[in-house]
């Protein structure tokens, strides 16, 4: 898998966030973005997943050398993110299996076994709305890093997590992301500390 940017920019208004960022992302090769609060961070992640129109540049994907039409490019990609919402009126189990109906699990992966990982079977039956902000963190985690999806965009994955949820996101990310193309804004180095490329936003102002 490999993204490709070019001349990247978005703009608010008359103000511009960043512009003319070029880079090459590529399937085993993670990549930090990193930069001050409110340098962009978040916003070109958002851009690069198709969820903010950019205001200059392009952005292209290749599968096993062929280009992807955007309208193909949703199922190859999966998110975390601070403000995105659980469905909280489910319970784990039924997210869960409502989330795997779209979003197909690694090989080898149900709703069950994934709450075995994530240490959560206490709280199998559960609605959302009942847990903390930690277990929150955690069930988004498995969403997008437990994906079959090629390509993994993480905002400051470890939000709200204890130390045995950071130590989960570690092994995770060492176990199940060696297929894909993985990008995370953060400034947290514990998080970005095996990422091999990193994007810093000063550059692009």
């Amino acid at each position: 898998m490999q993204i490709t940017l070019r001349q990247v920019g978005k703009r608010f208004n008359h103000h511009w966030i960043f512009r003319k960022v070029d880079a090459v992302l590529q399937s085993n090769a993670p990549v930090a973005i990193t930069g001050a609060n409110g340098s962009g961070k978040s916003t070109l992640l958002q851009v690069i997943g198709g969820a903010v129109e950019k205001s200059e540049g392009s952005i292209s994907w290749q599968l096993n050398g062929e280009t992807v039409p955007d309208e193909q490019q949703y199922p190859l990609l999966s998110f975390c993110t601070p403000y995105l919402e659980l469905i909280e009126e489910l319970t784990l189990l039924e997210m869960l299996q409502f989330h795997g109906r779209f979003k197909p699990w690694l090989p080898g992966l149900d709703a069950n076994s994934i709450i075995a990982l994530m240490g959560l079977e206490a709280a199998t039956q559960k609605q959302i709305r009942a847990f903390s902000s930690g277990m929150k963190q955690r069930v988004k985690l498995a969403q997008s890093i437990l994906s079959a999806a090629p390509v993994l965009l993480l905002d400051e994955p470890t939000s709200n997590l204890d130390t045995k949820g950071i130590e989960m996101y570690h092994q995770w990310m060492q176990q199940y992301t060696h297929d894909k193309l993985v990008l995370i804004a953060s400034n947290d180095e514990q998080e970005i500390s095996f990422c091999q490329q990193r994007i810093s936003m000063a550059e692009y102002k």
